[in-house]
Formats: structure tokens, C-alpha cells, sequence
């Protein structure tokens, strides 16, 4: 049995506790939450799992050392104590990313400095020579986290955030974070039982979440690579095999609807949705709210409505005021969840929430908050036997002491707080021709290019099938790739190539690290 080490899972506040039960559910071991990080133990197969198949991690963390320092320069004493020769050599390239809370080291470029300094100097007086530093695609990715005199070193095995599922071919204004959006259906227990609306979609993302949590999909389907896909003892074998692996995937025998009064809006979200090959999942179509009906089949909405800030509406809280009249006179015997930043839109939807959850949009503290839609009056809902608030809900209410009357909703994150590698704020690509076929769906490419073995396709419209035949995706046998119709071959001609091989998808020359403004979690 392959030894256990310590291990670190990013999130946003007020995901610990989803992204905690999806760590148990993946089989780690150890599992404690902590502030916007959730740690636990395992071994490499599990640390590949977790980059691969969490939904509400933004990237995974693999301790090297801790320690303490009351200065800049036991920062740079501690880092040169770490052997680095078991990590890089002087052919290898790397970067440090720095996270600081202290009085002490309030500026955290200056210790991500320090500790390049003390891995360059190592390297110098062993061998005359250092290694490279390459900001944007490093060999090695660090981490430093500092609070107080607390710090932990750590590689970074995820590298690009995990959020970047790597579906998003276009976004709208003020698009909402994946791991946030995947957070936010995890925490409302959905699963695929129903129909899934989002009556304001936007650029689709909480649609495609809901996907991929309804299939039980790995949101890592869609990634290029990995940072630890770099590391000296990175094990291909053992990660084909994970990639490969769809036993785990589910039917979905339920519909996905997403609405939204913006055409371009609509247009956005058709093209992340095919290109994420989940065409046959997910209808989008224009639609303003105001008009929307009681659905035929059992439902439950998810959506998030402008708030005003960096997206609004000609009449905003007359916005939130048609939101609750259409979900109490349309959405009867069902549940709705709304996520909002003010405290006055709340209040205009003009029904009784049972359940509260502080998240996080970017640094806008917002609520997401549940309404069960029921006919009549609250008292004749109890009387038969309905149920306003689950035994867990009032005690997860009881533990949000966050909740108070007089709460300032504009409450800012400290600036302090927000200097974590660029993780949470919205971000928008260049604009992408729209694909001609359903999205090319990556899949694991094999390094050796004279036994390439992959054959098939991947259409939701032609079907999700993994073992062969015309339009299908299998895992074991692929050879054109990824087009739910055509192909997303990580390899293969005309595919999705994780290094831009032949006609593919290629990081650096279609999409550059510049094209994003920093999320900040």
C-alpha cells in the first residue's frame, strides 16, 4: 500500500463543507476543514483523483515543509533547508505563489521572492548554475502560505485553477465562477432526481455544472494537463487509468433548461454548452422571466439574478419583486434557490427562505438562499404534514451566527484577503469562432505518437456511448477524437491536443494566460 501524505484542497469561503464531503466521498482520509481550504491525507492515486474529479476544489496542495518565521529572512533560512534537488534540477523551470496573512510580511511578492532567492542561491553554491523562473508555464509550481508566523511550503499540483474546466469558449459579463456554480447545486442536494431551470443563465455555467454533477462526470475531462503531469514522479499509467475510468457515470434520464432575456447571453451559453458536448443534456433557449410557467415535469430552479453591482437591470428590486411572484405563482411544489448580494432585492422576492448560506461571489459577500414553493397558507402547508426547514437545515441555520438583522450586505473581503493567485474574479476569453460540431471533450492523450489507439466520437445527439460504434466516445479505443459527434482527441488529427499537436486546442496559441483577469478566492 502506497504511503499517505498530507494534503491541501483550495475553495472559497463557504464551500468547506461541500468540498469536505466530496473529499470523504472520494476516500481521503483525515479530512478537517479549515478556512477556505479543506486538508486531508492520501496517497498519489487519490491526490490525481482529487484534481480530476472535485467539483468545488480550486486546486490541490501537497505540503513540502512547515515552519515558523517572525522575518523575511527565516523565510529564505527554512526554504534552503528543503533539499530542492529531489524537485528540480537546473534544467527545470518553476514559480512561487505567495498567500499572506501577518503583520509581519505584508507583501506577498516580496516572500514569493524570498523564496526563489533561497532555491537559486541552493542550486548556485552546489552546482555554479540555478534554474529558471517561467511565470507561465513553469516545470515546478510552489505555494507559500503565510498566517502570522505560520507558513507552509507547498508544490501546487493542479497549476492552472481548477476552475478552468476548459469547456468556456465565450463569456458574458460577470460570468459565474465553476467551482462556485457546481458549489452552489451540490449545496441544494440535486443529483439528477429532477428537471434542472436556470431562468437567468447567462453564459450557461451553472447548466453545465449541473450536467456534469447529474453524469457524475469528472469536471477534469476538459483539462489539458496538470501541473503534477510535470513532477519527476509523475506516474502516466496510474493517471490513464483514472481518466479512463467511467464507472462511476451515471444516466441522467432528466432535462436541463436554461432562459435568458439577452440573445447574446443565449448565443454564449449554446456555444459553452456544445462545446462541453452536452447538447442532448442541456436546452437553451431566450426567454424573459416574467414569462416563465409552471413547468410540466418536477423541477428545481437554480439561478443567480444581477445584483446591481457590476450587472444590472433598468429597475432592479422591480426585477426581484417579478422573480418571487413568478416562483410563487408558477413554480408551486418546488424548490428554488436564489444566490443575491442585497439585502433589499431579498426582500422584494417577498417569500420566507428556509435555509440561509453566506458564499462568497468574487469579494461580494452574497446569500444563497432556498424557497420551497407550496399553494396557500403556511399553516395549512403545516398542518398536512409539510415541512418548511429539515432537522439538518435548522441546524445549519442555527450555526450561521454570520446571520444577523442589521448585516452589512456590502461588506467587502479585506484587501489582505484577496491576494491569493487570481482565483474567483469573473474573467472573459477573446472570442472564438463557434465550433462547427459538438464540443470536442478531451481525453487522456497517449505520449507516444506512432500508438494512438483512440477511435470514435462524443455527441450528446449521437448518443454518450463509450463502448464504440459510430458517434461514440470510448475510452479504450480512440481515435479521432471528441466531437459528441466528431471527436476530442487529446492526440488524435483534428482533435482537442493537449500540446497543439495536429489541428488541436492549444493553450498557448489560442487561449494565453493574458486573456484572463485574476479571480481572487
Amino acid at each position: 500500500m502506497e504511503k499517505e501524505f498530507e494534503l491541501i484542497a483550495k475553495t472559497f469561503m463557504g464551500l468547506e463543507p461541500v468540498l469536505a464531503k466530496e473529499l470523504t466521498q472520494l476516500g481521503a482520509n483525515d479530512v478537517q476543514i479549515g478556512r477556505r481550504m479543506v486538508s486531508f491525507t492520501g496517497n498519489k492515486e487519490l491526490m490525481y483523483r482529487a484534481n480530476f474529479q472535485l467539483h468545488t476544489a480550486i486546486r490541490i496542495l501537497k505540503p513540502i515543509t512547515h515552519f515558523k518565521a517572525k522575518s523575511a529572512d527565516d523565510v529564505y533560512e527554512e526554504i534552503k533547508k528543503v533539499d530542492w534537488t529531489e524537485y528540480l534540477d537546473n534544467n527545470k523551470t518553476f514559480a512561487v505563489d505567495a498567500v499572506v496573512f501577518s503583520e509581519e510580511f505584508r507583501h506577498s511578492k516580496f516572500v514569493s521572492y524570498k523564496v526563489k532567492d533561497a532555491i537559486v542561491d541552493q542550486f548556485r553554491e552546489k552546482t555554479g548554475q540555478r534554474p529558471n523562473i517561467s511565470v507561465a508555464n513553469p516545470d515546478i509550481r510552489l505555494n507559500i502560505h503565510i498566517a502570522e508566523d505560520k507558513c507552509t511550503l507547498s508544490l501546487d499540483s493542479s497549476g492552472e485553477s481548477l476552475h478552468r474546466r476548459g469547456y468556456r469558449q465565450e463569456s458574458v459579463e460577470a460570468p459565474l465562477n465553476e467551482v462556485l456554480a457546481a458549489g452552489m447545486i451540490l449545496m441544494t442536494g440535486w443529483e439528477g432526481d429532477t428537471d434542472f431551470i436556470d431562468p437567468m443563465c447567462g453564459s450557461g455555467t451553472l447548466l453545465i455544472e449541473a450536467a456534469l454533477i447529474a453524469r457524475n462526470m469528472a469536471p477534469g475531462l476538459f483539462r489539458k494537463e496538470f501541473a503534477f503531469e510535470k513532477w519527476p514522479d509523475f506516474d502516466k499509467d496510474l493517471f490513464d487509468e483514472i481518466y479512463n475510468d467511467d464507472s462511476q457515470e451515471r444516466e441522467f434520464t432528466h432535462h436541463i433548461y436554461g432562459y435568458d432575456i439577452d440573445m447574446k447571453a443565449v448565443n454564449t451559453a449554446l456555444m459553452n454548452v456544445k462545446a462541453a458536448g452536452l447538447s442532448k443534456d442541456i436546452t437553451v433557449a431566450q426567454a424573459d422571466f416574467k414569462d416563465f410557467t409552471q413547468p410540466a415535469e418536477k423541477s428545481i430552479i437554480v439561478t443567480n439574478p444581477p445584483y446591481g453591482e457590476r450587472i444590472s437591470t433598468p429597475d432592479l428590486l422591480g426585477t426581484y419583486k417579478m422573480i418571487g411572484e413568478r416562483l410563487k405563482h408558477q413554480f408551486l411544489n418546488n424548490d428554488a434557490w436564489v444566490l443575491s448580494y442585497r439585502e433589499e432585492c431579498f426582500e422584494q422576492i417577498g417569500l420566507k427562505p428556509s435555509l440561509k448560506t453566506p458564499l462568497y461571489n468574487g469579494s461580494l459577500e452574497c446569500e444563497f438562499r432556498k424557497y420551497q414553493i407550496f399553494d396557500g397558507k403556511l399553516r395549512d402547508f403545516r398542518s398536512e404534514g409539510g415541512i418548511v426547514k429539515t432537522d439538518e437545515e435548522k441546524r445549519m441555520m442555527r450555526e450561521k451566527h454570520r446571520f444577523k438583522k442589521e448585516r452589512e450586505f456590502k461588506k467587502r473581503i479585506s484587501e489582505t484577503e484577496e491576494n491569493e493567485d487570481g482565483d474567483i474574479r469573473s474573467f472573459k476569453f477573446h472570442r472564438h469562432e463557434l465550433p462547427t460540431t459538438e464540443a470536442k471533450r478531451p481525453r487522456r492523450r497517449d505520449n507516444d505518437d506512432d500508438d494512438d489507439k483512440r477511435k470514435g466520437g462524443f455527441d450528446r445527439k449521437g448518443g454518450f456511448d463509450r463502448k464504440g460504434g459510430k458517434g461514440s466516445f470510448d475510452r479504450k479505443d480512440r481515435k479521432g477524437g471528441f466531437d459528441r459527434k466528431g471527436g476530442f482527441d487529446r492526440k488524435g488529427k483534428g482533435g482537442f491536443d493537449r500540446k497543439g499537436k495536429k489541428g488541436g486546442f492549444d493553450r498557448h496559441n489560442d487561449i494565453n494566460d493574458n486573456d484572463f483577469d485574476s479571480y481572487d478566492d
